[in-house]
């Protein structure tokens, strides 16, 4: 007999021991349950996804009705089968629902109060107000200058040069009295701005710059996590140019998924086209650009701290931050990946080795390395042998620097009595006092080449925004455990199955540290067999495929639960209790997680258990790398 012969009289025999096998499973079934399809995967029979059918329990009088396993699924576990950010495609309350889902619940807008602080205006080293001039008739409104000890200077009407103007581009260079509110939550820190502006770009004498005056112009938002790097970016709508920070700012989404008062409220609020490419200034892993215009103590006085006129400054409201190269950071929103996915592929950090401005900065090849480089160190962007598109982007960015320099005093200038600008030093950094020490040409032109992607090897590029890590991996250590199976009989009556077979497993979602973080679920694939005679382990392959579990081609049966492959699939598992567009209670203690099957005896159930994290960003979802199989044996004769 030939080897081939041999194999197949064996494949023959093993079918009739499993036909057997399945004649027997079927007389022992129930009145109304299918004898199931076998299917063929490697050395074993395994069946298709669910063809059998169940009584319901329910219908009893209506005849012989059935019920799909599918149906069973979804009515036994339906209630955790769901994705988080899917209750609206609003993009405003979708935006929200994504933030809530990682950085947990977002506090109200606040720019007053002890959370916040006003953004000063300083001329010739004095503070500038804007007040009624009572040595005048009629008390009209002008600008006092005054020194640290309060003492009144002088009164102007205008002001049309301050020592240090805002790089922002697009907003007064020499605004006063916005306000910025700062709220902590763990690791989780929000700042929210009310800034002041004009259309002319330029201050009056008018009192919407009055300290007491509510009204502003733009408002915005930032959530950052330090652990994680992962920040978003809220505009108040574009269409609107008053705003007032008396009132109440609701987050995108309302304060959960059942806050339909707030979720309309920020509807209306909030700009839901992502119109500004945040990220532009917004580079270098930190939710604040620290830079002389937002007051800081450590940057834009000559002696530091120690200058007598810190106390302009917020001293450190704004934490400080070391922005290593290598720390994670990453866009949270799938709307503003989308519109701005160009700006957040091609950014890219630099650190040139042995260069004096890469001992404290990681710049990037946005505005950082462009914008505030030049500023910060009183150069100009210069690129060798420029493209015609290269001139152009140049001569915009000259132009910009340009406007900042013409508002800038004379006096904050490098030749002028307060010399603070250039604001940052190669040597030492905010600390002006210890001397300065201009970058050479061949230093500056180095970087500039680097700032503008010109840079060879010598810049160490590397992407600025890191990969959304998967459940388990990249930063992310949390993992699930204590898997098990347990068959429930007394269940099984009520249901209407031969057996209720429960999958549990628990899970902290503990990346960040953010208690209600909800970013997490939980595929699950099934397959089942005849349980074998000698009742030994299944191999690897007899488990459902991780495409199948991934769900790549998947068909809906009945909500998240359907066919993948030649498995069945449940989509998307959150923890128990944890029904559909309800906000998790905050824990710090992992959660329990359980789907219930209808199980049949005499069959082995085959589990490939697959958490998934919603990146909320261009990389959609991004699957756990580990493996995590399970496999129960239903033996009713025991």
């Amino acid at each position: 007999m030939t080897i081939c012969a041999a194999a197949n009289e064996g494949r023959q025999r093993g079918r009739l021991v499993h036909l057997a096998v399945a004649i027997v499973v079927a007389l022992s079934l129930p009145d109304g349950w299918e004898v199931p399809t076998l299917r063929e995967l490697h050395a074993s029979h395994i069946e298709e996804a669910a063809p059998y059918l169940i009584p319901d329990p329910k219908a009893a009088t209506a005849g012989n009705r059935t019920v799909s396993p599918y149906d069973l699924l979804l009515r036994w576990n339906g209630d955790v089968l769901w994705a988080p950010a899917t209750a609206s495609t609003n993009p405003v309350t979708k935006f929200g629902d994504e933030t809530r889902s990682v950085f947990g619940p977002m506090p109200d807008g606040v720019c007053t109060g002890q959370n916040s602080r006003p953004i000063g205006l300083e001329v010739d080293g004095n503070t500038i107000g804007l007040e009624p001039n009572a040595s005048k008739a009629g008390a009209p409104l002008e600008f006092s200058h005054r020194d640290v000890e309060g003492r009144l200077v002088k009164w102007t009407t205008t002001i049309e040069r301050c020592d240090k103007p805002s790089l922002a581009g697009d907003v007064t260079f020499c605004a006063m009295n916005s306000r910025i509110g700062r709220v902590a939550r763990g690791h989780v820190q929000w700042l929210f701005l009310c800034r002041k502006s004009s259309d002319s770009l330029e201050i009056e004498a008018d009192s919407y710059w009055t300290k007491t005056d509510p009204r502003f112009s733009r408002y915005s938002a930032i959530g950052f996590n330090d652990v994680t790097g992962e920040i978003a970016f809220l505009d108040g709508r574009k269409d609107r140019s008053v705003f007032d920070w008396r009132g109440r700012f609701p987050p995108p989404g309302g304060a959960s998924y059942g806050d339909f008062v707030g979720r309309r409220a920020a509807e209306d609020l909030y700009d839901g086209g992502a119109k500004v490419d945040c990220v532009l200034c917004h580079d270098n892993k930190k939710p604040t650009i620290i830079d002389p215009h937002m007051q800081q103590a450590r940057v834009g006085y000559f002696e530091g701290r120690h200058d007598p006129r810190a106390v302009f400054s917020m001293s450190n409201f704004l934490p400080g931050r070391i922005a290593r190269q290598d720390l994670p950071f990453r866009v949270i929103g799938s709307g503003y990946a989308a519109v701005h996915a160009g700006t957040l592929l091609d950014a890219r950090s630099i650190l040139i080795d042995g260069h004096p401005c890469s001992g404290c900065h990681s710049l990037t090849s946005l505005e950082s390395g462009r914008r505030f480089a030049a500023d910060a160190t009183g150069k100009t962007p210069v690129i060798p042998n420029a493209t015609a598109m290269q001139s152009a982007a140049l001569f915009a960015q000259k132009v910009a620097l340009g406007l900042v320099q013409n508002h800038r005093t004379e006096w904050a200038s490098a030749s002028g009595a307060g010399r603070i600008s250039p604001w940052m030093t190669p040597e030492h950094g905010g600390n002006l006092w210890k001397g300065v020490r201009a970058l050479n040409d061949e230093e500056w032109l180095r970087l500039s080449q680097c700032a503008w992607g010109l840079g060879g090897s010598e810049c160490r590029y590397r992407p600025l925004f890191t990969q959304c890590p998967p459940p388990g991996g990249g930063g992310d250590t949390f993992v699930p455990t204590d898997l098990s199976a347990d068959v429930l009989s007394h269940l099984a009556t009520k249901s209407g199955a031969q057996k209720v077979l429960r999958l549990s497993w628990k899970y902290l979602n503990g990346y960040g540290y953010v208690p209600a973080r909800d970013d997490v679920r939980f595929n699950v694939a099934f397959a089942t067999t005849d349980i074998p005679l000698d009742r030994g382990p299944p191999a690897q392959q007899e488990y459902p495929m991780i495409d199948e579990a991934k769900g790549m081609g998947f068909v809906a049966a009945a909500g998240g639960v359907g066919r993948s492959g030649l498995a069945t699939l449940l989509k998307d598992v959150s923890f128990a209790g944890h029904k559909k567009w309800t906000d998790p209670v905050p824990s710090n203690k992992a959660r329990l997680y359980s789907v219930d099957i209808p199980a049949a005896c005499g069959k082995r159930y085959l589990f490939r258990i697959l958490p998934k994290r919603f990146c909320f960003d261009n990389s959609g979802v991004r699957f756990s790398e580990a493996e995590y199989l399970l496999y129960k044996d239903i033996d009713c004769s025991r």
